[in-house]
């Protein structure tokens, strides 16, 4: 009997699937042609499982893409129920940026996955804007940031994370980007 579509995953169908995500994720960031079957091996999964779960290496690659933004998105929530507002935007700026270097890593293989003819865009970044939308309204209520700056704003003042070369010294330079914008956040909050 088939499972429907939208019917949620057994326990171990969705374990399967997210340890196919872990290994996938760590081995088209290191080479966007990583055969799927050595994916599938190195998962603990059979070629059956990995290819129920995932039709076609576009597929992965853009569920990867998908996954990983919705952890980021998520995260904003879950960091204003156990920081102040501020706290919780500036640790959720260093889960953005992980996510930033995750994708350029995938870079190659994100663009291989959407750039064959009849094959999805990628995702929009929708999630993201409402997760910064949520902080900085949380913040801005608080009073530890100046009023008005929007999910937008924000966005394009910390686009030089997508810059950075994943594979130098990027935590550092990251710190130091995302530590000049939260100033430049906080300067003139009202709270202050």
């Amino acid at each position: 009997m088939r499972q429907k579509k939208d019917a949620p995953l057994r326990s171990d169908a969705q374990r399967n699937r997210e340890r196919i995500l872990e290994v996938a994720l760590g081995e088209l960031t290191l080479c966007a042609d990583a055969p799927l079957s050595a994916i599938a091996k190195k998962a603990g999964v059979g070629q059956g499982t990995f290819y129920r779960n995932f039709p076609n290496r576009e597929a992965l690659v853009l569920e990867i893409y998908r996954h990983e933004m919705r952890q980021v998105a998520d995260s904003a929530a879950q960091l204003l129920t156990t920081r102040e507002p501020d706290r919780a935007l500036r640790e959720w700026m260093d889960h953005l940026a992980r996510f930033a270097m995750t994708k350029a890593g995938l870079a190659d293989a994100i663009r291989q996955a959407t750039s064959t003819p009849g094959s999805p865009g990628k995702p929009g970044h929708t999630q993201l804007i409402s997760a910064a939308e949520l902080l900085l309204r949380a913040a801005e209520e608080a009073g530890t940031i100046r009023p008005g700056v929007t999910a937008d704003d924000f966005l394009l003042a910390i686009a030089g994370l997508w810059q950075i070369d994943p594979h130098l010294d990027w935590q550092t330079r990251t710190t130091r980007l995302l530590d000049l914008v939260m100033d430049g956040l906080r300067a003139g909050a009202p709270g202050r």
